[in-house]
């Protein structure tokens, strides 16, 4: 017998929930409309917003524990009320919603307050934590909402203050095409989550959360699939999966504690939420937890591979993002007890990637913004502080026993071969050798920063520690990178057993390794690779191309998977652009250039830049008004119903 979904009205305290979006919200809003007149004072204002926010969700988050009923939503008024359509503005506070609400404020905090120092020079700084504010408020709307047309909300809200922040250089023209690459690419995902949403409301008459719990079991295993498809494009879209994952190394353009932000606490951990929060949906169809499996093993790999052939220090971190979020899909993707796994990790992955993006922006503070490992090295003497907190980021993401990330990879691994059949092989075989491959190159990433012969330009003479408001942070996150695995994994599962479908084994099937054996070949592997990799590159590495094999080559091209968008997406959508424009020259055309003078007006490459995004937007909006269109119709014709 399944078990109904309910939650209790918020009461005390807890009706106040609603602050957690409200207060960076409204900071967000005096440093945009306050405008210059806030410069000197409203970087302060956006770091006091966020440590506010941070008080509140841990006295909710401790009101909640003293709760029998660990789940409460408060209903603040009606959003759409049309026909049979009712959308409640409304929020849920139970134990998932609270672990996030802890790690996108406590983490965003801290990268806050780093930003404050690291943004000291830059005159858009209090512009910067405006859309800074935003980006939190919108993450928090995200896990907070009742239903998911609130989600959505969130969803989008994000998606715009991440692009916001990754163009935030505007004048830096790569800066300006990553952050048009994000936005365009997350709207594919978001199409497919849009699309979701209605299908819900066509076949269960609603979008609140308890209510399409409740009805999942009465849908057609072809309804539940397809529906489970469409939420997991949505997640591959926000959390850089495959085949969405091209736009998450390169947001690195924008500056550092945006990329610790987006890695960390908002952005990309939207996609493991999604699932996590939907997982009624994905247990009710094994095809479709064996996809997001599947997504995960694969997007792990790729993350890997790429990882170990870049050179940019911060774009082997993204990489190394898109690989560990691979980790947390094949965890949602394992069902029951697993959920609980791939949360562990998240919350795990925040202390530790945060901790190494901020000591990539303390290294390149100290180096003039140089970027590449191979002109690094030695600055473990120059460094120390930067040096010994990146060690214990390094040593946790790698899951070296005892720190975080063993505790917190090494359990969905082990969870990985207790599947049913030969897919265990598969599937725990991929999840192992991920962990070699990350202890190697995340090593080479180490040695070759730290260690080693000093191979700086001409131009660097003195690397330097960074600021107190910097390191600091950096001391903190390193503290969490040591010890959040362990005292997560023993507190978080019984904690998320209150929300609903998140409880129970993790697995019905004997394991095809003992635990044991399992462990120790998760630390074998992760010994070679480090051990591999300290003993090539601890002498340094050539600063030159050199000629390369096919897969190394394969892997600093990405894989060739920009090629493929390009030859498969991006080249017909410009034809179809091209020939709607034909057709009309004067009504589309016109329209595109009023839109691109709208935007900033301007000449030359400048122009053709704005004219382009107007231009792929445009057609992204038609490639969702056609799918939204094909759904309606599979709606009406009876095949989802």
């Amino acid at each position: 017998m399944e078990e109904t979904v309910e939650y209790a009205q918020a009461t005390g305290l807890l009706g106040g929930v609603w602050l957690l979006v409200a207060i960076p919200l409204l900071s967000a809003a005096v440093l945009l409309l306050l405008g210059r007149r806030a410069d000197r004072w409203g970087h302060w204002l956006g770091v006091a917003a966020i440590g506010a926010a941070f008080v509140l969700g841990l006295s909710f988050f401790f009101q909640l524990r003293g709760l029998e009923n660990k789940s409460v939503e408060l209903s603040l008024w009606d959003f759409i009320a049309v026909g049979d359509l009712r959308v409640d503005f409304g929020l849920l506070f139970d134990p998932l919603a609270a672990v996030f609400v802890l790690l996108i404020t406590g983490v965003g905090f801290l990268i806050h307050l780093y930003a404050v120092e690291y943004m000291a020079h830059d005159a858009g700084r209090r512009r910067f934590f405006a859309y800074f504010n935003l980006f939190v408020a919108a993450m928090l709307l995200l896990v907070l909402g009742n239903n998911y047309v609130m989600l959505y909300f969130g969803w989008e809200g994000v998606g715009l203050a991440s692009y916001l922040l990754i163009s935030f250089w505007t004048e830096r023209p790569s800066a300006a095409t990553a952050g048009k690459k994000a936005f365009l690419m997350n709207r594919v995902g978001d199409a497919g989550l849009a699309i979701g949403i209605f299908i819900m409301f066509a076949t269960l008459g609603t979008t609140q959360y308890d209510e399409v719990f409740n009805g999942v079991g009465s849908l057609t295993g072809a309804t539940v699939l397809v529906l489970g498809l469409l939420l997991l494009l949505g997640a591959a879209g926000k959390s850089g999966q495959f085949p969405l994952q091209a736009w998450l190394p390169d947001a690195m353009e924008g500056p550092t504690p945006v990329s610790a932000l987006i890695h960390a606490a908002t952005m990309v951990t939207a996609g493991v939420y999604l699932i996590a929060r939907s997982n009624p949906v994905f247990s009710a169809n094994s095809t479709l937890q064996l996809v997001v499996v599947s997504v995960g093993a694969l997007t792990l790999l790729i993350g890997c591979v790429i990882g170990a052939a870049k050179d940019d220090i911060k774009r082997v971190l993204a990489w190394s993002t898109v690989s560990q979020i691979g980790y947390m899909f094949v965890g949602v993707g394992l069902g029951g007890g697993a959920y609980a796994l791939a949360i562990i990790h998240l919350l795990a992955h925040g202390f530790f990637k945060a901790n190494m993006f901020l000591g990539a922006g303390s290294v390149m503070h100290g180096m003039k913004d140089q970027v590449d490992i191979r002109r690094f090295g030695g600055l473990s003497k120059h460094m120390k502080i930067t040096w010994l907190t990146f060690m214990m980021g390094w040593l946790a993401i790698i899951g070296m026993f005892p720190f975080s990330g063993f505790f917190s990879k090494e359990p969905i691994i082990v969870a990985a071969f207790e599947r049913e059949d030969w897919t265990a092989w598969l599937f725990g075989g991929a999840a192992l050798l991920g962990a070699g491959l990350t202890a190697f190159y995340m090593t080479r990433l180490f040695v070759l920063t730290f260690h080693g012969p000093k191979r700086w330009t001409e131009d660097i003479e003195h690397p330097h520690e960074s600021p107190k408001l910097m390191t600091i942070p950096l001391i903190l996150l390193a503290v969490g990178s040591v010890g959040a695995g362990y005292l997560l994994s023993t507190s978080v599962p019984d904690w998320l057993a209150a929300t609903a479908g998140l409880g129970g084994e993790h697995a019905e099937h004997k394991p095809v390794l003992s635990h044991l054996v399992i462990t120790i070949l998760s630390l074998l592997v992760t010994v070679l690779g480090a051990g591999l990799a300290w003993f090539l590159f601890r002498a340094g590495t050539a600063t030159a191309p050199q000629p390369a094999g096919v897969l190394v080559t394969a892997a600093r091209r990405n894989l060739y998977t920009d090629a493929f968008n390009e030859a498969v997406f991006e080249k017909p959508g410009i034809f179809l652009t091209r020939a709607l424009v034909f057709l009309d020259n004067r009504g589309i055309d016109g329209l595109v250039n009023g839109l691109a003078a709208a935007v900033g007006g301007g000449s030359g490459r400048l122009r053709r830049m704005q004219t382009g995004f107007v231009r792929s937007y445009a057609t992204s909006i038609l490639a969702g008004a056609l799918l939204v269109m094909a759904a309606f119709l599979a709606v009406q014709a009876g095949w989802l119903a």
